[in-house]
Order: structure tokens, then sequence, then C-alpha cells
């Protein structure tokens, strides 16, 4: 009881001096992910090509794939990418590649025993969906990235692509909420490991809420730029962090300054979102079945 006290008052003494209020907003569960074979959906990103769908994948251990959903949760298409292992699949993201096209960044980043000596991120053209949804359809070749930490491996659950640089960067996961962003190098390069380069440690400390345990508020999952690029989230087991970003603003200055802490419903393992295309809705999803798909209004 002591131990619990003791972390409940850390929490709130930490909220309270860096002017963090916690904001219950308003959400509503749009439908539940028919397609059974999203079983744990643990990354979602807005489409490019098509803002109307996105874009998920199954967690470690599933097929190299990703699906289209659209808004009503129904799946349009599944999409092998050539190539491809699922290690440990942790999130993705839409962006523009290096000649600004629609793309998909999938980041095999998972490494819960801290062993592996570099993770990947899978990179293709946004797929045009198949004239039959339940047909598999395969990807072009995908570029693979290889990436190493500057210091050790780290696990991690949050993937970002700038929509305007294409910039890609990896947030890490620890069970203490002290992590940090790393940035891919601006020019990526082929068939070799680049290094990361640490731009921000970041803080998210444990706090109880009914219905989660204190550390699931420590536990990053999921992560997303608005597609103008000047709003960042970043999802826990049971709130989320959101920073606005200046034009031309380095992602580094702005996370210094405090997150706006959202409070979504309660809903079991949230490991996927993203921002709708005009940047005032926030989409989620569970990685427990059945999977919701849940969409929340961001008030500012």
């Amino acid at each position: 009881m002591r131990s619990f006290f003791c972390t409940y008052l850390i929490a709130l003494l930490t909220l309270l001096s860096s002017g963090q209020e916690p904001k219950k907003v308003d959400a509503e569960q749009i439908a539940i992910l028919d397609d059974k074979r999203i079983n744990e959906s643990s990354g979602l990103a807005c489409g490019l090509r098509d803002p109307s769908i996105f874009w998920t994948h199954n967690d470690s251990g599933g097929e190299p794939c990703v699906f289209a959903l659209d808004r009503q949760g129904r799946a349009l298409a599944k999409i092998r990418i050539r190539e491809a292992a699922n290690f440990d699949w942790e999130d993705m993201a839409s962006g523009p590649d290096a000649e600004g096209k629609p793309t998909l960044f999938v980041g095999d980043i998972g490494d819960n025993y801290k062993v592996r000596p570099s993770v990947q991120i899978y990179q293709i053209s946004e797929p045009a969906l198949p004239a039959d949804p339940a047909k598999e359809a395969e990807s072009e070749k995908p570029h693979i990235w290889h990436l190493t930490y500057p210091d050790h491996p780290h696990n991690a659950e949050s993937l970002l692509v700038h929509p305007k640089t294409g910039r890609i960067f990896i947030v890490t996961k620890t069970d203490d909420g002290r992590c940090a962003i790393y940035a891919c190098p601006q020019k990526l390069v082929a068939d070799k490991a680049m290094v990361l380069e640490k731009i921000a440690d970041l803080d998210f400390p444990p706090t109880p809420r009914t219905g989660k345990r204190p550390k699931d508020a420590s536990q990053t999952t999921a992560a997303s730029f608005s597609r103008d690029g000047s709003h960042l989230v970043i999802a826990t087991y049971s709130r989320l962090h959101e920073w606005e970003i200046a034009a031309e603003e380095p992602l580094s200055v702005a996370l210094k300054r405090p997150a706006r802490i959202l409070v979504p419903p309660l809903i079991p393992q949230m490991e996927a979102v993203c921002y709708d295309a005009d940047g005032n809705y926030l989409w989620f999803t569970s990685e427990r079945l059945p999977a919701p798909l849940w969409r929340m209004k961001v008030t500012r």
C-alpha cells in the first residue's frame, strides 16, 4: 500500500509541477474490425493516396502483411510485403518518399529482450486497392532500412515519419517511462546498418487510473504526426500525449514543452493511433479481440 501511495504521489507532483492537466475528451466507437485475420492490430496509418483508408498490421509472429480498412472497420485489402518477415512489427506510418510519393513505412522495431543488433523498417509505395478485397495481393519490392542504436539495443513500439521532410523517428519503450526519441539519417542508405541519432529524452511517469495499472501510463505504444506536421501524439496504454510543433521548429525543441494529456476511453490494449487527414480527430484500435475502431475529437 505504501509503495502504491508513493507512486501516486510522485506522479501527481510531477503533473502539477509541469502544468500538465489530464483532459478527458469525447470519443466514439465507430466499429469492430470485421476481418478476423486482423487479430493484433499494432499499428495504424491514414492513407495518403486515399485519406478515407486506414492501414494496419498485426504484431510479432503475424504474416508480413498490411491491411486496408474503411471508416466502418471493413477490410478492403490484404497486401503481403515481398521479402519481409514479421519478427516484431510494432507500428506503421504513412508519409512521403524521397520523391514525395505516398508511401507506407512498417516498423519491425520491437525488442522485448533488448538483444537485436539492428531493427528494420520496410518502405513500400502505398498500394492501390485490388478489385477483390478477399484476394491477397503482393506489394512491390520494398526498401528495407536497417538501423542500430548509438548506445545499446532498445525496445520500441512507436514509429513516426515527418509528413514534410519524410524523416523517420523511433520512440523507445520502457517500464518506467524514461525513454527517448531517435532519428534516422536524413539520407537513407540501403544494405548497411545506419546509426540512429538520439534527439530528445522523454518521460512518461506512472499514473493511476481506474481500470489501468500506474505503469500503463509509462509504456509508449504508438505515435503519429498530423498531416501538416503541426502536432505529434504519443500513446501509452492509458493516455495520449500531444505536442504542438511550430513551423520550422526542430522536434527536439518542441518536445521540451509539456504535452497536452488526453484521456481516451478505456480499451483493453491500445497499440495503434493516427490522426485523421484534417488533424482534428485521432483514431485508435486495440491489439486484443474484438478489435474496436475508435474516433476521438481533438479540441485545442
